[in-house]
């Protein structure tokens, strides 16, 4: 790939103790979207921030106010077009980045992952893929159109929709509203299936207070205050 194929690209994940996987996650997201501007917001009481340093990235302290706090805050500290995430435990595959910001660039405003697209993944139990099954369900009825992630971490946003969306940070499942809202602000969505894979360290997942606040989340009534340029 010649360089600076994705200078128009930004991709930031959040991290809390990811020292084993963060700098296999830098490097391959390094080789798979050379020329991307490459984010860490970090809440780690270990060696992840240095080490993500010294792999290239550029590493932000993590604001405070809980993980929605330090999405939005990765999400919002480029001002390349396209941002995309990731997650920094080596569970998505980069080699699909591309792709993601391919599309964007050809006029998505959103494109998500599907990790079950393929099946349930050997890597997610049961009870969370049939967990996972019941939320797409849900948002599937609430947005009238079929959704078949609302909980990936791996997404591609074009920039505007980060900006005119005041984001509710309160609590958990920020990847909800990041899908849906625009959803229902009419923008194009779309998702694309992946191989989900097992995860290098230990999992954050807390699932009752997650479960709850995904719940909450979809059932609520939804933003709609996007706002297009004049």
């Amino acid at each position: 790939m010649p360089p600076g194929q994705f200078s128009d690209a930004a991709v930031v994940m959040i991290t809390r103790n990811e020292e084993g996987a963060i700098a296999k996650v830098l490097k391959d997201v390094q080789y798979f979207v050379p020329g991307a501007e490459v984010i860490v917001v970090d809440g780690s009481s270990d060696r992840t921030p240095e080490i993500a340093g010294a792999c290239g990235a550029r590493v932000i302290p993590e604001p405070g106010g809980g993980p929605a706090s330090a999405l939005v805050a990765a999400l919002r500290a480029s001002e390349r077009p396209v941002i995309a995430t990731i997650d920094a435990d080596d569970t998505y595959p980069p080699e699909v980045l591309p792709a993601l910001v391919e599309l964007v660039r050809c006029s998505f405003d959103v494109v998500g992952t599907d990790r079950l697209g393929f099946g349930r993944p050997t890597t997610m139990p049961t009870s969370n893929y049939a967990a996972n099954w019941m939320f797409n369900a849900i948002a599937s009825v609430r947005a009238r159109q079929r959704v078949r992630d609302v909980h990936t971490g791996m997404r591609a946003y074009r920039r505007d929709v980060i900006e005119r969306f005041k984001w509710d940070t309160t609590g958990l499942a920020l990847p909800v509203d990041l899908m849906m809202w625009p959803i229902a602000a009419g923008l194009r969505v779309f998702e694309v299936p992946i191989h989900y894979r097992d995860r290098i360290g230990h999992t954050t997942l807390v699932r009752l207070p997650g479960t709850l606040w995904t719940l909450r989340r979809l059932l609520r009534p939804f933003h709609t205050g996007w706002q297009s340029k004049s």
